[in-house]
């Protein structure tokens, strides 16, 4: 449950020795070390900084193993959603309401959405991580998996170090060094950061309010649109096209209406646009993802995440809980993958063969399913595994 962003202006400045992955460790830190003066640390703060910094074997182990994306929708969302965390998320909501009108007011942001993240993320700040953050960010960075994503986030520490909002012998946190009770990188606390409780620091480990405020910075920052909805559950009618179907395939929300979509609760947005979700295929539960939805997946790349948090917000601002439907029983993770690699040498781009059902997967699937003749919504089943591979 990682929120991992990319592009990061800093990139464009590391000299090649930075960039280069999987060097010897300590030639990789003294390029680290210069580049944090180049970008205008002290020679005294760099060292400082990066002194005793060490690989983390278990970061390593932990980023091989995100097992738990590879659930379905269904699953992992009964798996994170449970009555326990819906109580104390309204709870939360009702403790801390004058923060979440304030933050309402000023950027728009519901607290239905901060408060699913603040529960997924860390249990309401209960469990935000005992990784060494400098540590766990430098060894992604050396790591050859990823390290164009994490080499800029190291820096972006020592610039947290210098204003004194990061101490790196101390400072901890997740596996994929993120930090405080709503898991943000270091850039994206220099960039959206804010003093929610007016102390004069941005502690997102310590300060409730400095966590959510800067979530909601965040989320205001990079589009969120006040007043919108995000996601709803929509009842479907059984001639859909299934190809118009997808978070790629966005509609006037009129659109749909007129083919019959209609919503479980409430009234649709008509004004706005919309995609139609099926996390687990047509026989499963629908949703009617608005722009704000979108906005979520720059704090998760993972689609199950995404839809599970934006619902969690929808059920912790009062909606009823889906209807499962009696979906088509899905791949597991070794088969996935077999379909992953079929895929592949059908000239699709699904990235890596992992075992999760990611967006270009989904992608992939339902233009194979249109090939086919079937029903194109993109949810993969052994028997369009047996048609690929037979």
């Amino acid at each position: 449950m990682r929120a991992l962003l990319t592009a990061l202006a800093i990139l464009a400045c590391l000299p090649a020795a930075a960039r280069a992955c999987g060097e010897p460790w300590p030639d990789f830190v003294a390029a680290l070390t210069d580049q944090a003066v180049a970008e205008g640390a002290s020679p005294q703060e760099a060292q400082a900084f990066f002194r005793s910094a060490r690989q983390d074997p278990k970061v390593l182990r932990a980023d091989r193993a995100q097992g738990v994306f590879q659930k379905s929708f269904t699953d992992f969302s009964r798996a994170v959603i449970s009555r326990d965390r819906l109580t104390r998320g309204r709870q939360m909501a009702e403790t801390h309401a004058a923060l979440f009108d304030r933050i309402e007011r000023e950027t728009g942001v519901p607290r239905g959405v901060l408060l699913a993240f603040w529960a997924l993320e860390t249990d309401f700040g209960q469990v935000q991580g005992d990784f060494n953050t400098r540590d766990a960010l430098m060894t992604l960075a050396h790591d050859c998996r990823r390290p164009d994503l994490f080499r800029p986030q190291v820096l972006a520490a020592v610039a947290l170090y210098r204003r004194g909002d990061f101490d790196p012998a101390r400072t901890t946190g997740a596996w994929a060094g993120e930090i405080g009770q709503v898991q943000m990188l270091p850039a994206d606390i220099l960039a959206h950061g804010k003093d929610g409780d007016a102390d004069g620091h941005i502690r997102l480990k310590t300060s409730s309010a400095d966590a959510l405020v800067s979530a909601a910075a965040k989320l205001s920052d990079i589009g969120w649109r006040p007043g919108e909805p995000w996601l709803q559950e929509v009842i479907l009618p059984e001639k859909l096209d299934w190809s118009k179907t997808g978070l790629e395939q966005a509609l006037p929300v009129e659109d749909w209406a007129k083919m019959g979509v209609r919503p479980r609760e409430g009234m649709l947005a008509r004004e706005l646009s919309g995609a139609i979700l099926l996390p687990m295929g047509r026989q499963g539960p629908a949703f009617l993802a608005y722009p704000n939805f979108r906005v979520l997946f720059h704090w998760n790349q993972s689609f199950v995440y995404v839809t599970t948090a934006a619902y969690f917000a929808t059920r912790l601002e009062g909606s009823e809980a889906f209807e499962t439907g009696t979906p088509e029983p899905g791949l597991g993770p070794s088969e996935m993958r077999r379909l992953q690699e079929r895929l592949t040498v059908l000239g699709h781009d699904v990235g890596t063969a992992d075992g999760i059902l990611g967006a270009r997967t989904r992608a992939a699937v339902q233009k194979e399913q249109k090939r086919l003749g079937l029903p194109a919504d993109a949810w993969p089943t052994p028997a369009l595994l047996a048609a690929l591979t037979h």
